[in-house]
């Protein structure tokens, strides 16, 4: 008897490329959908499967993780790299192996990044609207030159390196921030190590590459912003809880934060991957958000590539697949 993957949080290009994929490398799973997100009230909606694959905005839990355990479910597959929505001591104890997926494309990450460095720099949406409209003013759309100007970026993990690279190619000065300092990756990137205090002085443009932990939730709030050049560009890419995003609107408002573009935002699970189009945004700031001129915000789609989403399928298929052939878990996530 095959077995069985229960998937959470789906959509259409997700159902296509894992069926296509399950088929094409002969995993002989049967595969079940669902729409929704998983929470208490679905997570017995399971078919009989001992498998669970969720993504960023689903809710794992200690009450979940109890119900899946109590159904049978002996493993939970992110088809992500991030965990956060993953109580890790509550799978510990109940016996769940968790899995994800580390690396799935860098590159796709790190050109999301410049594409919304370039586009609130260069106003490039702006200009595409406006001559549709046949006007062809230059006026609100003057930029400036990225060359000699100075980026932080917030993490130097596989994403943030194609980006320092990238940055590079543009003639930016590059500093960073990590806990973990790779010394020798400094040197051969002619990048520089600064605290974060000095990050947040010196960077014409910051961007946040780094996963979300409990010790950095709202590291950009109203203190850090403080310490900041005037105008300064705010990216993220990472997690949304990496920014207090009712002190980045007040910054916005004030003009201190010159432009902010956000992939991710702190209670977007109401929100991304979904139609909304024919309803009113409750959420009072992310509305705000949206009417700035200065902010663009794209639905957690950094990841959007052809390239990174046959890495994510065939890695989530691989790393289901090694539990019940009872190999190593080369992708576990442990405490």
């Amino acid at each position: 008897m095959s077995e069985k993957i229960v998937f959470f949080g789906t959509h259409s290009y997700d159902r296509h490329a894992f069926a296509e994929w399950n088929k094409k490398d002969n995993f002989g799973f049967e595969l079940y959908s669902h729409r929704s997100f998983l929470d208490l009230h679905n997570a017995d909606e399971l078919h009989g499967a001992r498998a669970v694959c969720i993504f960023v905005n689903d809710r794992c839990d200690r009450e979940v993780l109890t119900k899946l355990k109590a159904h049978g479910v002996e493993i939970v597959a992110l088809r992500c790299a991030g965990f956060n929505n993953v109580d890790l001591t509550a799978a510990a104890e109940l016996g769940i192996k968790i899995v994800r997926v580390p690396a799935y494309s860098p590159h796709a990450i790190a050109e999301h990044v410049m594409a919304l460095i370039l586009t609130l720099n260069r106003k490039t949406h702006k200009a595409y609207t406006r001559t549709r409209d046949g006007n062809f003013s230059l006026h609100g759309l003057m930029g400036f030159d990225l060359n000699g100007k100075t980026a932080g970026v917030v993490g130097t993990g596989k994403i943030a390196r194609v980006l320092i690279g990238i940055l590079k190619g543009f003639g930016m000065n590059v500093i960073a921030y990590d806990i973990f300092e790779d010394k020798e990756f400094e040197k051969n990137a002619g990048i520089k190590y600064v605290s974060l205090d000095d990050l947040y002085a010196q960077s014409d443009i910051i961007s946040l590459n780094c996963p979300l932990t409990p010790d950095n939730k709202y590291m950009i709030n109203k203190d850090s912003i403080a310490k900041m050049k005037d105008g300064v560009m705010i990216i993220n890419t990472g997690r949304g809880p990496l920014i207090h995003s009712e002190e980045l609107t007040a910054a916005l408002k004030s003009g201190k934060v010159g432009a902010a573009g956000l992939d991710v935002y702190e209670e977007e699970h109401d929100y991304f991957f979904q139609d909304k189009s024919d309803m009113i945004i409750k959420d009072d700031n992310l509305a705000r958000l949206m009417s700035f001129n200065n902010v663009l915000i794209t639905s957690h789609q950094a990841f959007f590539t052809k390239e990174a989403m046959d890495n994510i399928v065939k890695t989530t298929l691989n790393n289901i697949k090694d539990y019940f052939d009872g190999k190593e878990l080369v992708n576990e996530v442990k405490l």
